[in-house]
């Protein structure tokens, strides 16, 4: 884990360092793989961070919590605010954002739009004197104000879905692989209360393929229904008043944004770009946006297909994030590839709670598929076994076959209601 200490010995601008040896040769490395740690420093240009209200780094390594105790940033006597790192833990890319404790006053670009996650330049060793730590300086041009935040959550109304209930759109920018640049509507499906308890924050599932699963014919192969499901169980009194996020596939680059590695089928995986995407992106901008609940175990994720695929993968890699998670028709992803086995292998940290679903005819149910579909419900037994392996007994994980069921939309709807009772149980 990254942790953070008070300033202790002399430390040297990233910018100066650059200076030290002109003539020696560049030998460029990430700042995270340093021994010695390095420093940021933030210059709060609008001067809204304060002692009552202190600036945070928000990031990667600390599952992108906007009010992380480890993370919270120390004030200067010259007004600005730094905080200093030992070596990381955790390898990889250090990938941040600056918050006053809470996404909806994250900082933004001059105009209060959301910009790009940052990182940390490389920098030369040989600029280094031993012990020395390299300081990195960011400033902030602006943090999301209450008003900001009132005026996001207007526009998501500004069109209405022939749904049961209300969906409401949220624009979102960027995605991952060839769909890095593209703009897409989130559908978020609100709870028959939601407008009358303007102080209730509800559960929240997060669904992948999200153009799927509330409009009726919305494509050539139908719909989850999750609108009419989601209706019918609150009102039965079956499960919890929540809310259901939609994040449509990018179309083309479908398989690129939800494999996050190799499966052998000329697939550029970006599933690991799409995931800190999301993780960056998506999940604070319907935070902001909506009363949804940031408790892990009011947090789901899952999808069909690749889309199980990707909500596994996130939910792994952000285990203080999600407590739930849904995956149908998961699919056997290890036939060409060894990648996605060692993956599920290293996998440490699963979540509370685990729903499988599978058709025993998920490729038709002609006699010359029989081979193919035995081999995709051992796949799933065999994740099912695996995941309780870790500890998950029946009340934390189900797997449910569904006799007769295809790989398709029409079988995701008729096992929804056991997903949603399993993993929202009425209180």
């Amino acid at each position: 884990m990254l942790t953070a200490k008070p300033l202790l010995r002399p430390i040297v601008s990233a910018l100066a360092l650059a200076l030290l040896a002109p003539f020696a040769q560049a030998q460029l490395v990430h700042p995270e793989s340093l021994e010695q740690g390095f420093v940021i420093v933030v210059d709060d240009v609008p001067r809204m961070a304060s002692k009552d209200k202190p600036m945070f780094l928000a990031s990667n390594f600390g599952g992108w919590d906007p009010a992380k105790p480890e993370f919270v940033m120390t004030a200067r006597s010259d007004g600005r605010w730094q905080i200093v790192f030992e070596k990381p833990e955790r390898t990889g890319t250090l990938q941040f954002k600056f918050t006053l404790g809470s996404w909806d006053s994250v900082e933004t670009d001059p105009d209060g739009a959301d910009i790009d996650n940052r990182t940390l330049p490389k920098i030369d060793l040989a600029s280094l004197k031993a012990g020395e730590v390299p300081v990195f300086e960011f400033r902030v041009p602006k943090f999301r104000s209450a008003a900001d935040v009132a005026n996001e959550r207007q526009s998501t109304q500004y069109r209405d879905l022939d749904v049961t209930g209300t969906v409401r759109r949220l624009q979102v920018a960027g995605g991952a692989g060839d769909a890095a640049g593209s703009m897409r509507d989130l559908f978020v499906w609100l709870p028959p209360s939601y407008d009358d308890s303007p102080d209730r924050s509800y559960p929240v599932l997060y669904l992948f393929d999200g153009q799927n699963l509330f409009e009726e014919n919305a494509t050539q192969w139908g719909d989850w229904g999750a609108d009419e499901t989601a209706t019918r169980l609150i009102k039965e009194g079956t499960i919890q008043e929540l809310i259901i996020v939609g994040v449509p596939n990018a179309g083309a680059a479908r398989a690129q944004e939800y494999l996050p590695f190799d499966v052998g089928r000329n697939v550029e995986p970006h599933g690991d770009t799409f995931a800190r995407w999301f993780m960056g992106e998506i999940k604070p901008r319907v935070e902001r946006a909506f009363r949804v609940s940031t408790d892990p175990a009011n947090t789901a994720i899952g999808g069909a297909s690749y889309g199980s695929v990707i909500s596994l993968y996130i939910a792994a890699q952000y285990p203080d994030a999600f407590g739930s998670v849904l995956l149908e028709s998961f699919p056997p992803v290890d036939a060409r590839s060894s990648e996605p086995r060692e993956y599920l292998d290293s996998i440490s940290d699963w979540p509370a709670k685990v729903s499988i679903g599978v058709g025993d005819s998920e490729f038709g149910a002609s006699p010359e598929n029989a081979d193919r579909n035995a081999a995709y419900v051992r796949w799933s037994e065999s994740l099912r076994d695996q995941i309780a392996e870790a500890g998950l007994g029946s009340d934390r994980l189900r797997l449910t076959i569904t006799p007769g069921a295809r790989h398709n939309e029409q079988a995701w709807k008729e096992r929804l209601p056991g997903a949603l009772e399993f993993l929202f149980p009425s209180e």
